[in-house]
């Protein structure tokens, strides 16, 4: 994870989050990991709580069980 902060008026604010996740699966699972990465925020209770007040960016790295 990572994240943007700036200084507004001498204080602190996160601005951004990236959030990467790194998965291991089996072939036939890469597919389905995606499609669930694709809507996964909307039904996340972090995202939904601060999305209108920071940038969250997310990405997916799949790799192959091997």
């Amino acid at each position: 994870m990572r994240g943007e902060v700036e200084k507004e008026d001498g204080v602190l604010v996160i601005k951004l989050i990236h959030v990467c996740y790194r998965l291991v699966g089996d072939a036939e699972a890469e597919q389905t990991v995606r499609r669930v990465h694709e809507f996964h925020h909307s039904k996340c209770p972090v995202y939904k709580s601060i999305w209108g007040c920071i940038d969250i960016t997310t990405e997916l790295v799949f790799e192959e069980s091997g």
